[in-house]
């Protein structure tokens, strides 16, 4: 009996001592990591709208206002995870980059950034997180997957496999990526034209 009540103190102490040492360790990195996140976004947003001088991120995003705007222009599977406006050096605004998750990428959540001009022109989008196939689905990180979301003016962005007259070429084995990256750009613009009161009329 004292060998059970030895044993099980014992086990108890290595609980709390590596629950301790866990918790210590989150709290030197916590700090860390969030500065790390950060930087990575605002890389994102410069490489979208690499006019702007200053990011201001929007301080009153509404989460059901933007599942309205989703839900409203028929993106379904994403979501829209904020949005910062796109500012000169003389505090014009030049657009806003737009921050949004696909939950349908082959190898879990796809998050991006969708850079949109004033006039609704997506400028650009960079990828913030990804973890797709290696040679497949990750190879919408590379610009000549991205680059087709440069530059275009349209309501809607549709991979051509789905309708052939749409505007996104789907990677060579990898539709269900390029469907999900798709999708998230279409969040952006659907945030963009109900939320932020933005058009893409010519």
């Amino acid at each position: 009996m004292n060998k059970i009540i030895k044993n099980a103190a014992i086990l108890t102490a290595i609980t709390l001592v590596s629950g301790l040492l866990l918790g210590l360790v989150y709290e030197i990195t916590k700090n860390p990591i969030a500065v790390s996140q950060e930087q990575a976004k605002q890389n994102a947003y410069k490489q979208v709208l690499s006019d702007a001088k200053e990011f201001k991120e929007e301080k009153d995003f509404d989460t059901k206002k933007a599942e309205e705007a989703l839900k409203t222009a028929g993106v379904s599977g994403c979501y829209v995870k904020g949005a910062a406006e796109a500012l000169d050096a003389n505090g014009k605004t030049l657009g806003y980059v737009v921050t949004t998750v696909s939950k349908e990428g082959y190898g879990g959540e796809i998050e991006i950034s969708v850079g949109i001009l004033s006039d609704g022109t997506v400028n650009g989008i960079e990828i913030l997180s990804i973890n797709e196939t290696a040679g497949l689905g990750m190879k919408a990180a590379e610009p000549a997957f991205k680059d087709q979301f440069r530059n275009v003016k349209t309501e809607k962005f549709e991979v051509k496999k789905d309708n052939p007259s749409g505007n996104v070429d789907a990677l060579s084995g990898a539709t269900i990526t390029s469907r999900a990256v798709t999708s998230a750009v279409n969040a952006g613009l659907a945030y963009y034209q109900n939320v932020l009161g933005g058009s893409v009329n010519e």
